[in-house]
């Protein structure tokens, strides 16, 4: 039997994702934990995460769970969620920035810095569905349709430092980097585990891929 890690830092939707998991992974083991030796262990990790950045990769640091999701990150596949996709970069502008795991190169930017946002009338968070299209051909596409629309809570958006990274991108008053790629790492700013049929499909295809 295969298992998914999701990791228990005290900062993510874990039940939620948990819960995802559980429904599209049959002969899957799903473990939520903040032990190292544990998510080590399991062929595949999930790095959730919701709120303040700054505490997200406090905690993160003070359980020494740090030093674990870039040893993931090096070795097997990891699926980063929301926040857990922000600390995936090297520094962000929330909370007076904060510097974050340098796993992937690039910024997190702030939405109130954009005029088109502002000048749109859009409110911030950028919160609710919202189309994602697809700019690469990934494993964890697979029988997503184009342009499916996924459930967003963010007032941050990720920058990378290179086009290649990017999997896919999604408007709101500008276009923005909505998914990322390299190798064994995948991440994503909108919560699969609440976008219902196209969320629950990129969790299935993550439990299939072998990064």
């Amino acid at each position: 039997m295969s298992t998914v890690a999701v990791i228990d830092y005290g900062m993510g939707n874990l039940h939620s994702v948990a819960k995802a998991l559980e429904k599209v992974g049959e002969g899957v083991r799903v473990q939520v934990s903040g032990e190292a030796e544990t998510i080590l262990a399991a062929d595949r990790v999930v790095l959730p995460g919701v709120g303040a950045i700054r505490d997200c990769m406090g905690e993160l640091t003070r359980l020494g769970l740090d030093a674990v999701v870039r040893e993931v990150a090096a070795r097997r596949p990891l699926l980063g969620v929301c926040v857990g996709m922000q600390v995936l970069m090297d520094h962000s502008e929330e909370n007076a920035g904060v510097d974050c795991l340098g796993i992937l190169p690039g910024e997190v930017r702030a939405f109130t810095g954009l005029s088109e946002v502002a000048d749109a009338g859009l409110k911030i968070p950028h919160m609710g569905w919202n189309q994602v299209h697809q700019t690469i051909d990934h494993p964890l596409w697979a029988n997503i349709a184009q342009d499916a629309r996924f459930y967003f809570v963010h007032s941050y958006y990720v920058e990378p430092a290179a086009p290649a990274l990017i999997a896919a991108s999604t408007h709101y008053g500008v276009p923005f980097t909505s998914a990322l790629a390299r190798d064994n790492v995948f991440a994503v700013q909108f919560h699969p585990e609440k976008s219902q049929h196209a969320g629950l499909q990129l969790y299935a295809n993550f439990l299939r891929w072998s990064g």
